[in-house]
């Protein structure tokens, strides 16, 4: 008997197999049988357990991040809800190839705000949601990447005490 996370795994797979348009046998014959219609769907039902690598491999035949083929709750699909903090002057002095368009971004936003604080700018959930649909990955690795480069400013006061 399939367990709920494997049915709420099975469920997901279905849902995004479907919008794409794809039965079963549309999936074995778009992958050219790559993809066996039996084996897709009993993962959809959950009798069959799926690996982390097929599950990547599957991510890639559907061209969605692996993320999205997860169920809710699952955590790793968490997006970040609210808006976050830049720090500009970081952010243009490491604005390399890996972060130019949260540069050009930023600079946007701030020209149309009149914004030229030039310490913070304050980016809400839908641009950041833009952002990470230009990086190609979920809003919270945008996230994540930003923190890596030490772009990201959790206490904006801090920056302003003396």
């Amino acid at each position: 008997m399939p367990s709920e996370y494997a049915k709420s795994l099975g469920a997901r797979l279905r849902s995004i197999r479907q919008q794409q348009g794809l039965s079963l046998q549309g999936v074995e014959e778009k992958s050219a049988g790559r993809w066996k219609a039996v084996v897709v769907g009993s993962y959809e039902r959950g009798d069959r357990a799926v690996t982390v690598s097929r599950l990547a491999e599957l991510a890639e035949f559907y061209r969605v991040p692996v993320a999205e083929l997860l169920p809710e709750g699952s955590g790793v699909r968490h997006e970040s809800a609210g808006k976050i903090v830049l720090d500009l002057e970081k952010l243009y002095d490491a604005s390399g190839d890996d972060l130019q368009y949260v540069a050009r971004y930023a600079r946007a936003i701030q020209q149309q705000r009149g914004d030229y604080n030039g310490r913070v700018l304050s980016i809400r959930a839908d641009d950041l949601r833009a952002l990470a649909i230009v990086y190609d990955e979920s809003t919270s690795s945008l996230v994540e990447r930003l923190n890596e480069h030490g772009v990201l400013v959790t206490d904006p006061r801090s920056l302003f005490a003396s």
